[in-house]
């Protein structure tokens, strides 16, 4: 497995890429992550891309809570965290069957991106749709959104448009917003930690790997704090989910 971390000066600056933009997606700019799933996943194996990439999130989930940690709403946090550890078990198990390797996986962690960026272009009709919903829709709302968080960060680190797309139809406010998701995305990824260890999806290689792109994920939490106070949120997503759908197309390929 040590092989695959011997990379090219090309593959190296991909890497430095992915890391600097962990780094945005966690400090003012939610949703760039996404972006940076299907790029590490055509540098490494679809399993150990999913394990390289945990860490790099919880380094930067640690800045998201200390900049916004006094914001988040632990009702709303918690009642989306219970379904999510369930969907994480749900995950788990999918990823010790014998019939999905690396190249299902890697086909899965696609259609998973490709699936949430569409699902992100219908995000503000969906809140139109729920904003009039009742108590019973609301709660079942929530745990379909939980388990569907929890089954995709397992598989593919990717569920932060489900968690976005969520907190959207609770209508916080921004402060409330953006401290309930680095709250709930630290709680989550520290979750998945001993799942991956047991999957070997995580190594003493692989983490050795992370804290030598820390400075670069230091970097991206910088750059996304400047850019957030700058660059229109509109502009930002429409051009992060259209250069998620062109990362997540290669994949299948």
């Amino acid at each position: 497995m040590d092989k695959f971390f011997e990379l090219s000066v090309g593959r190296l600056v991909l890497a430095i890429i992915c890391a600097v933009i962990v780094g945005m997606s966690k400090c003012g700019l939610p949703g760039a992550s996404t972006l940076a799933i299907p790029m590490l996943a055509s540098m490494f194996p679809a399993r150990l891309s999913t394990g390289v990439m945990l860490p790099m999130l919880i380094m930067g989930d640690v800045m998201g809570v200390v900049h916004f940690n006094r914001h988040a709403d632990w009702k709303v946090l918690l009642r989306l965290l219970a379904p999510s550890l369930l969907g994480i078990v749900l995950g788990y198990f999918l990823l010790g069957l014998p019939s999905l390797d690396d190249n299902a996986i890697r086909i899965i962690i696609a259609i998973i991106v490709l699936a949430l960026a569409a699902l992100g272009f219908f995000s503000d009709k969906l809140k139109k749709l729920l904003d009039g919903a009742g108590g019973r829709l609301m709660l079942a709302c929530g745990l379909f959104f939980g388990l569907l968080a929890g089954l995709t960060t397992m598989l593919a680190n990717a569920a932060g448009p489900v968690v976005l797309i969520y907190l959207l139809t609770m209508q916080l406010p921004k402060d409330a917003f953006l401290g309930t998701s680095a709250w709930f995305f630290f709680l989550l990824n520290l979750c998945k930690v001993p799942f991956m260890v047991h999957r070997q999806m995580i190594t003493l290689t692989s983490v050795h790997f992370n804290f030598e792109l820390f400075p670069f994920i230091l970097l991206g939490a910088i750059i996304g704090t400047i850019l957030s106070s700058k660059m229109s949120n509109r502009s930002f997503s429409f051009w992060v989910r259209i250069l998620t759908v062109i990362a997540a197309v290669k994949l299948l390929f």
